[in-house]
């Protein structure tokens, strides 16, 4: 059976949310971060977007290019909210969701509780349920596989519905340029046009061989998708990898006292992350970013499970002095559990996002 997938994704969700509960911020434009000479933008409406203001963009370049720009703080609880509010829609029309972030998500409609043959007539009340129940609008993708349905809800924003059938797949990704495939980041999008592909149909050209000898196995990702080929399922429960907690500083610091102190706020957050996850694990990291942007792990496994804040503690700070403390100014600690023993399954594992709690 041809299968029926529905890709939505929220219209910039955070900034959305901002606006809808603050009327004045309307039709301006607007981020949601700090205006800090450190910080990063989380979110950009619409507005910010046609002066080439994007997410993850440092606030002081956002606010060069804007100088009306308006910067709100994130409210982590009111996206939350939000997002749940959300994925109870998508579970009136199908079981089969699986939640990428807080604001977008896959659903497979082969089958639906609505016994409704049309994915794209389910895609279309998805978007009205959503806007009666948050006030929000959402864009969404329809198609026969995950990466033409993600591809699709990107294609109308916002509040767009594009639909791509199995007839017009190949002239529609034969259209596409290879920026707008998922996956292709600047880095390999400069190597592609350096070979002279720019579109899909220039994709189609190369062999399975060659695109794995140039890109490994990246290469052969290229190679399905310029061809429609995307066999992954819609997969509704997720068994979370890992466990983590960072900490971005305000300013580089090197004091050793200072560093620990801040390490061990981030092991009480990750702790409390363990526990309420029900897991434990057997593999503690530690990530360490210095000034430069130079990043660094170090990791240790044990034979038993770790499971609480003394035995996280202990072996986070046995990873700082291993070889040797940071020996130049960091800008960035953060800890993660992993080769977890889970107790529970987590629907959506992408869910949880570091939204600078500890700033």
């Amino acid at each position: 059976m041809e299968r029926k997938i529905i890709h939505i994704d929220m219209d910039a969700f955070f900034v959305a949310v901002e606006q809808r509960d603050n009327p004045s911020l309307r039709g301006k434009p607007v981020v949601v971060g700090s205006p800090h000479k450190r910080g990063v933008i989380s979110a950009a409406s619409y507005e910010a977007r046609k002066y080439g203001i994007f997410s993850a963009m440092p606030s002081i370049v956002a606010a060069r290019k804007c100088k009306d720009l308006i910067f709100v703080p994130g409210r982590f609880h009111a996206y939350k909210e939000a997002s749940e509010q959300i994925m109870q829609v998508f579970y009136e029309y199908t079981d089969q969701v699986e939640p990428l972030s807080l604001d977008e998500a896959y659903l497979d409609v082969t089958t639906n509780k609505m016994d409704n043959p049309s994915a794209t007539n389910i895609a279309k009340e998805i978007k009205i349920r959503i806007k009666e129940s948050t006030e929000l609008t959402a864009s969404a993708g329809v198609s026969f596989n995950k990466f033409l349905a993600k591809v699709g809800s990107d294609f109308n924003k916002p509040d767009g519905l594009c639909v791509i059938t199995p007839a017009a797949s190949t002239k529609f990704i034969e259209a596409l340029k290879i920026e707008k495939f998922p996956g292709v980041g600047k880095v390999n999008a400069r190597k592609l046009h350096d070979l002279g592909i720019s579109t899909g149909k220039d994709l189609k050209k190369l062999t399975q061989e060659s695109l794995i000898n140039q890109f490994g196995k990246f290469g052969e990702y290229l190679f399905n998708m310029s061809h429609g080929i995307d066999n992954r399922e819609v997969i509704a429960e997720r068994i979370r990898k890992s466990i983590g907690a960072e900490r971005t500083f305000g300013e580089d610091i090197l004091d050793e006292a200072k560093l620990l102190e801040s390490l061990n706020r981030i092991a009480e957050i990750l702790d409390k992350r363990i526990k309420k996850s029900n897991s434990s694990g057997k593999t503690l990291t530690l990530k360490i970013k210095y000034f430069d942007f130079e990043i660094t792990t170090r990791s240790k496994t044990v034979f038993y499970p770790i499971s609480e804040i003394n035995e996280v503690l202990a072996l986070a700070q046995e990873l700082f002095y291993t070889p040797k403390a940071p020996f130049k100014r960091v800008r960035l600690l953060g800890l993660s559990l992993s080769n977890l023993d889970n107790n529970e399954i987590n629907i959506g594992d992408q869910l949880k996002l570091n939204f600078h709690e500890l700033l």
